[in-house]
């Protein structure tokens, strides 16, 4: 793929086209959706209404609605779907693996139980909730990460060991439920899908703080990352600390992880979907971590969009649109590979 140079004083950029036309695209594309979804709901606005009241100068009484009550929502699935989007690309290039998202290998399952014994044993608000489910991720990939080291950590031991830690997360989970009250354990349930539904100011913070904080890391890092998958031998032959590599970025990973499930819920199966279609679109080798993480915001912004179409109440939760989705996404990955000669 044709790359060209962007210089501005003493700074060099590589810059494939085709990327970076995808990554506009792409944040159009989220853009346009998020302010069709601020203005659907039981007072509808057209968009040009809600770009009017964004900026003061709407019609009465739509400040409210807009501002304190539908902008926190949109903004928190815009920042989750940035955050799950971008940790799926690290896990999966790390790991040299399709299926290495952290949904699947246990970190977002070990910040979903941080996040539980926060709302069921602790009952708490949603900062201690957040600390809960960044201590629940880090402690699960500290565990993955020792289970897995063996003369260093390889793709298909850290997956193996991430599903089996997944499972027995699944079951700390289900013990948790049993042995909460009704009413705790109807809104853990709630949460365990994924829901953007009563989001305000402070989940959107959450979400905000973990990319401000990540994200540098993460980009930083980019250029080793690919590094990284063309094998360890590789990578230290061209300079690059391979164990030291891996563990700041599992580390950054498991972090973004860690704050869009707290801020969100374990929206199933966009870290797992928007590397692989960021890749396909951009059709650039690496781990397309900027087209990744704004694939994974257009697609959270669509299924909350599409969760507001189909149900007035907006009481259905994205992670059921994302489920359903990532389900059949997942149907024609193995129809397509059983095609393939």
């Amino acid at each position: 793929m044709s790359r060209r140079h962007l210089r501005a004083g003493g700074l060099s950029l590589r810059v494939a086209p085709r990327a970076l036309l995808t990554g506009l695209v792409l944040l159009l594309v989220a853009a346009a959706v998020t302010v069709c979804a601020i203005g659907t709901g039981r007072y509808e606005l057209s968009p040009t209404e809600v770009l009017r009241t964004l900026v003061g100068d709407g019609p009465p009484g739509a400040e409210f609605i807009v501002v304190d009550l539908r902008l926190p929502r949109a903004l928190d699935g815009l920042l989750v779907g940035c955050a799950m989007g971008m940790a799926g690309a690290v896990f999966q290039s790390l790991s040299r693996n399709p299926l290495g998202s952290p949904d699947i290998i246990g970190f977002g399952n070990g910040a979903s139980a941080g996040a539980l014994v926060a709302i069921i044993v602790l009952d708490a608000g949603a900062p201690q909730t957040a600390f809960g489910a960044v201590c629940g991720g880090f402690a699960t990939a500290a565990v993955v990460y020792l289970l897995a080291w063996k003369r260093g950590v390889h793709g298909h031991r850290l997956v193996l060991v991430g599903i089996g830690a997944s499972a027995v997360l699944g079951s700390v989970t289900s013990f948790l439920y049993v042995r909460a009250e009704i009413g705790k354990a109807a809104q853990a349930a709630t949460w365990m899908i994924g829901s953007l539904n009563g989001r305000g100011w402070s989940d959107v913070w959450i979400a905000a703080a973990g990319l401000a904080a990540l994200t540098p890391v993460v980009l930083g890092y980019a250029r080793r990352l690919t590094l990284l998958e063309m094998g360890d031998d590789t990578a230290a032959a061209l300079g690059v600390p391979p164990e030291r590599t891996r563990l700041v970025l599992l580390a950054a990973g498991t972090g973004l992880t860690a704050m869009a499930v707290a801020a969100a819920g374990p929206i199933p199966f966009v870290a797992l979907a928007a590397p692989q279609l960021a890749r396909r679109v951009t059709r650039a080798p690496g781990p397309n971590v900027l087209p990744a993480a704004l694939m994974g915001a257009a697609l959270v912004t669509c299924a909350d969009w599409t969760t507001q179409r189909i149900s007035d109440s907006t009481i259905l939760p994205v992670g059921v649109v994302t489920g359903v989705g990532g389900g059949l996404y997942l149907a024609w990955l193995l129809i397509r590979a059983r095609g393939a000669p």
